[in-house]
């Protein structure tokens, strides 16, 4: 696989050398993201990939771009003593194992810090490294069930609805390890001391709903601010079967919408009272389903109303801010999101990466 290149100045993990246990989603996510900044990454593949339904099976190695690969059989004689040196080499280990497992292969955080002290040993599970749970097994839907977010999310009257798989998975989990990974990685570098990172996919999901405890308890589910409950927070059908986002959340930015809509003059809709909410949404959905998607994007363009149009995948290349951007590259001719953050010149640098200059060539 080809590494990732930048335009301009090295990226900021250039140096840093990173061990991939290969797992599943989470893992490869931290490991391509650590790659996407500049990490030398290793994935260590498995002899025989995790059996999938053939719907999840990948047309591309989207996680694995900017990595190097090599197989190793973890339970075959000889394998832990290889793996550990290469750990000897290496700044970060990513694994995804459930608790105890790398233990019993002989590659745990003991003998890898043995074999190399300041190793940030990243430990990325379901629901960390101990509790009752730390043993189970689960996907991220079982996982964002337990952390109470799944109960939030979804419509008015109707079961919990599956936020794909981004919460638990890639923003509790995948992320929350490479936050961890670079935390402890500033530590070791200071200390000459690695440490066992526990990042559990489930603290994440809570984490990442920590604003929300901060409101009084929520109502049903879909009748709340965030949850479509709201009339100026929601979705809504144009006439050609596309829809619109309106996240008219602050008084501004309503009032502007109910300029463009002329309702600025009615209290009704200028209060919006939640009791007025479940009328206010009514009347929206008519008023939506008037016009097409594109009609309503030049009808509020230039204000602030905060009304987007709900894209699908097939026409973000072509969406002029992305496009603009550069916020689409191709992995095996597969148009996939590119490396995020983006870094601008340093203090001193005479050139630097502007927006829409990064780039990142990859190969599955």
């Amino acid at each position: 696989m080809a590494p990732s290149a930048s335009a301009a100045a090295d990226p900021p993990l250039t140096g840093v050398r990173v061990l991939e246990l290969a797992g599943l989603g989470p893992v490869s996510f931290a490991g391509m993201m650590l790659a996407d900044l500049g990490a030398r990454v290793l994935r260590v593949d498995r002899p025989e990939p995790p059996a999938v339904p053939a719907e999840a099976r990948r047309r591309v190695d989207v996680l694995g771009r900017g990595k190097q690969s090599v197989v190793l059989d973890l339970r075959a004689p000889g394998a832990a003593d290889a793996l550990l040196d290469l750990v000897a080499s290496c700044d970060v280990l990513i694994e995804g194992y459930r608790p105890g497992v790398t233990e019993r292969l002989g590659v745990g955080p003991g003998p890898c810090h043995e074999r190399n002290p300041a190793l940030v040993y990243v430990r990325l599970t379901g629901y960390g490294q101990a509790g009752p749970l730390a043993q189970e097994v689960g996907h991220d839907l079982n996982i964002l069930a337990v952390s109470g977010v799944l109960d939030e999310v979804g419509r008015a009257g109707q079961a919990p609805t599956p936020p794909l798989n981004l919460v638990a998975d890639y923003g509790g989990g995948g992320m929350l390890a490479v936050v961890g990974a670079l935390a402890a990685l500033t530590d070791a570098r200071r200390t000459g001391r690695g440490r066992v990172v526990d990042a559990a996919m489930c603290d994440g999901a809570m984490l990442l709903a920590s604003a929300t405890y901060a409101f009084d308890p929520p109502g049903p589910r879909g009748t709340n601010l965030l949850d479509s409950g709201a009339p100026f927070y929601e979705v809504y059908e144009t006439s050609d079967g596309q829809h619109v986002a309106v996240g008219a959340l602050l008084d501004p930015f309503w009032r502007a919408l109910l300029e463009v809509l002329g309702r600025a003059d009615d209290p009704r809709w200028r209060d919006r009272r939640a009791a007025d909410w479940p009328a206010l949404k009514s009347e929206l959905r008519e008023i939506f389903a008037g016009r097409t998607r594109a009609e309503w994007v030049a009808a509020f363009a230039g204000t602030t109303a905060c009304v987007s149009p709900v894209l699908r995948r097939d026409e973000l290349a072509d969406f002029p801010h992305h496009a603009a951007r550069r916020a689409l590259i191709e992995v095996d001719g597969v148009p996939v999101p590119a490396p995020a953050p983006r870094f601008g010149p340093g203090a001193g640098s005479a050139v630097g990466a502007q927006g829409g200059e990064e780039s990142a060539e990859a190969s599955g």
